[in-house]
């Protein structure tokens, strides 16, 4: 099958450090690659693929210190797409909603998943103005704030197999936030739990400018003043598993809709437990019990690090290698892409169909 995947340029894909739809966009294009496909990855020219590339920008937006608008370069990719749409069976937009009057005028099967929060009061009228188009959810929970619209699967995200080795003994005895620093993210938390329950805390995390005075007036402090609070700043690929395989587990104290929540499946697939608030897609993403524990506060969750911190890492393992592999994210979407080729197919048979008869009504 001939696939454009479109990513955003905010980073590379896979990230250097940080990211997320990137980071999945992919995966799921090595493993459409590695499966026969033919795969072609619009991304910034700074990408590591083994697929075709096709280089929108120079390198990943984030990182380079002259970029100032994002919008014009997205708008450029878009028109390469537009060019290049006749060479594809199927194109797979990454970037939100930036395509949708695009999409329409394409005669190929356009798919669009929908990576980010959806309860914000402005994306209403705008799905509602686009209804049509088909969408795949990567949480049920995620759904919840739209109106009717064209779902056609939810698809959780997944990870390579072996991308982070299970880790049966944990060397570091602390406990890992891991991610972004953001009042939503809520490590303000993380440390507080932590303090509470007496254990030490490493966070790995990126600090966005929109939240650098978040950090410097609240969280900077926070780390100063609690002497079992270590900042370690923001990693990758290959710092992330040690940093979650020595963890005794992950904190994820999160306080906003998640759409899905990357850094979970993450420490599953190293067998580190998380211990997350239930916000969002967390009770979809951990199974009570056994891959990690969810509570609804402070008190519950220093209460329940005891639990967490003997659950079975063989168990959290089997937990993410049934459920969160790049191999079934890959045969999802396969699936999705045969459902509309052969909804575009049978339309386009029931149009050749009706234009000899309307030819000889006009004749």
């Amino acid at each position: 099958m001939r696939i454009a995947q479109i990513a955003p340029l905010a980073e590379r894909c896979p990230p250097r450090l940080y990211g997320g739809t990137e980071r999945i966009v992919s995966y799921l294009t090595e493993e459409l690659v590695r499966q026969g496909h033919q795969v072609t990855l619009f991304a910034s020219g700074d990408s590591l693929t083994r697929a075709r590339l096709i280089p929108c920008g120079e390198s990943a937006l984030r990182l380079n210190p002259t970029v100032r608008d994002a919008l014009p370069y997205h708008l450029m990719m878009l028109e390469q797409v537009r060019r290049r749409a006749h060479e594809f069976d199927v194109l797979h937009f990454h970037i939100d909603l930036l395509h949708f009057p695009l999409a329409r005028m394409l005669a190929q099967p356009v798919l669009t998943t929908l990576h980010g929060r959806l309860d914000l009061p402005d994306l209403k009228p705008f799905y509602e103005a686009f209804a049509d188009l088909p969408l795949v959810s990567i949480s049920n929970h995620q759904r919840r704030p739209l109106p009717p619209v064209n779902w056609l699967a939810t698809v959780p995200h997944g990870l390579p197999r072996e991308l982070l080795p299970f880790r049966p003994r944990p060397a570091g005895g602390y406990l890992a936030f891991l991610g972004r620093i953001s009042p939503e993210k809520r490590p303000d938390l993380a440390i507080e739990i932590a303090s509470r329950a007496g254990l030490a805390l490493k966070i790995a995390a990126k600090i966005d400018r929109v939240d650098r005075e978040y950090y410097d007036s609240l969280i900077a402090p926070l780390i100063r003043t609690h002497a079992n609070v270590e900042f370690i700043g923001e990693i990758g690929d290959q710092e992330k598993a040690e940093f979650l395989g020595n963890a005794a587990a992950l904190l994820f104290p999160i306080d906003w809709p998640e759409p899905f929540g990357l850094v979970m499946i993450e420490a599953m697939a190293c067998g580190t437990p998380v211990l997350a608030f239930r916000r969002g897609s967390v009770p979809e993403v951990i199974d009570d019990g056994v891959s990690g524990c969810i509570v609804d506060d402070v008190e519950q969750a220093v209460a329940a690090l005891p639990r967490v911190l003997a659950l079975d890492r063989a168990r959290v393992r089997a937990c993410f290698e049934r459920r969160y592999t790049i191999e079934r994210v890959a045969g999802d979407y396969l699936a999705i892409y045969q459902r509309l080729l052969a909804a575009r197919h049978a339309a386009a048979a029931h149009t050749a169909r009706e234009i000899p008869a309307l030819s000889l009504q006009v004749a």
